[in-house]
């Protein structure tokens, strides 16, 4: 690794450990093995280790035949776009927001009266109520989190 930041040698060959907190300015091109196999964050993560010069970079998403529907999806927004918050919305729309208290990271959202994309104006008016409640009568908000949520409220001890 110091090699290749020290221009010493022109190739580095390595695996996704590598990306934590590589700046190397020279970088300017990247080749990511079986794309469809990472994250949209992982590969925006990646793909962001490139370009950091003056030097023209590029970023090759190589992938195995044939994509699945989901696999398709993630390297399509991958490729239409750069902006990280844009990526993580769409992402968002693709995989769900997963369980908010519990331990699953994606799936099937778990809220029975909104979708965080279309209601997300009411859903930060519900947001803003908690956190009145939550100051104002926390005896309240405490019965109200054991009537919604029962023992799996102590996941938010954490």
């Amino acid at each position: 690794m110091e090699a290749f930041v020290a221009g010493r040698i022109d190739l580095l060959v390595a695996t996704t450990v590598i990306e934590v907190g590589v700046d190397v300015p020279n970088a300017s091109l990247m080749v990511i093995e079986h794309a469809e196999r990472f994250g949209l964050s992982q590969l925006h993560q990646l793909r962001g280790r490139v370009g950091r010069g003056a030097a023209q970079s590029a970023c090759i998403l190589l992938y195995a035949s044939p994509l699945g529907e989901t696999a398709r999806a993630r390297l399509k927004i991958i490729y239409e776009n750069a902006d990280g918050f844009e990526i993580a919305r769409r992402d968002l729309a693709l995989r769900g927001p997963g369980e908010f208290v519990g331990a699953r990271q994606s799936g099937v959202p778990l809220l029975r009266f909104a979708d965080l994309t279309l209601d997300a104006a009411i859903v930060e008016q519900a947001r803003e109520a908690a956190g009145i409640m939550l100051r104002e009568h926390p005896d309240l908000a405490q019965a109200h989190l054991a009537r919604w949520l029962g023992a799996r409220q102590d996941y938010l001890k954490v």
